[in-house]
């Protein structure tokens, strides 16, 4: 019996080992998660710094290669698709998200009107 109940908590110990150890990105990731950044990265300054597109059209690819690396930032380093319920760091990323687009907006919507008035 006193075997048998070692042998089911050793079982229990080595799941909680493997949950642990789910949360972390293996090298294979890791890898990738850099190389995307890297590219991301050199898109943008290769076509501004060459003079490639101008106007809206490098503002396009400026801020669709920074949404992307964000993105990249939170799947492949900051595992934000590997967490388990309930998704406390997807709120806790929303919550700053909409405090940081308010307080950018905020400013702009002052700095406009603020010019205006004087």
């Amino acid at each position: 019996m006193a075997q048998h109940t070692s042998h089911s908590n050793g079982a229990g110990g080595n799941h909680g080992h493997s949950e642990e150890s789910h949360g972390h990105g293996s090298l294979k990731s890791y890898v990738i998660g850099f190389v995307l950044s890297i590219i991301l990265t050199i898109i943008p300054l290769v076509v501004i710094m060459n003079d490639m597109l101008q106007g809206k059209a490098a503002l396009v690819v400026l801020l669709g290669t920074a949404i992307l690396q964000f993105l990249v930032q939170l799947l492949f380093f900051m595992h934000l698709n590997e967490e388990n319920k309930p998704r406390y760091n997807l709120m806790t990323l929303l919550m700053g998200i909409l405090i940081a687009g308010t307080i950018v907006a905020g400013s702009i919507w002052i700095m406009t009107y603020n010019a205006v008035a004087t």
